[in-house]
């Protein structure tokens, strides 16, 4: 009996361990030009959520040249902040698709300043 019990405290030890993560948060962006302008954006923004973390979708205007790799995304307590590049030239028309997964879990994203409150159907 003793030696089922060390192997049951053994277990749920281990389980513990692989259960327990580090703080991350993960991005991807991808982006679809709509237009050589800015003139057309519409400020919309959505959110679905997935076992995966949550998937925004909005219009930005961004600079020609730019990259997935010029975003900034980090986690400050229960926000997820996301910085675009400031425009250097006059901007074209994107819809962005951002996908974020992160822990621990968090309540708000702040996009260029705009806070959003994150609810999904699990709350």
């Amino acid at each position: 009996m003793k030696n089922i019990h060390t192997l049951l405290i053994g277990l749920l030890v281990v389980t513990a361990m692989h259960c327990s993560h580090r703080p991350f948060v993960d991005h991807k962006l991808e982006g679809e030009k709509i237009s050589d302008n800015c003139e057309s954006l519409k400020p919309f923004f959505r959110m679905v959520s997935n076992i995966a973390g949550e998937r925004y979708e909005f219009e930005r205007c961004l600079d020609q040249g730019f990259s997935t790799d010029m975003l900034q995304v980090s986690q400050q307590g229960d926000t997820v902040v996301v910085w675009f590049p400031k425009l250097q030239s006059s901007g074209v028309l994107y819809k962005v698709t951002l996908d974020i997964d992160s822990y621990p879990k968090y309540s708000y994203i702040t996009i260029d300043g705009e806070t959003f409150v994150v609810t999904s159907s699990k709350d």
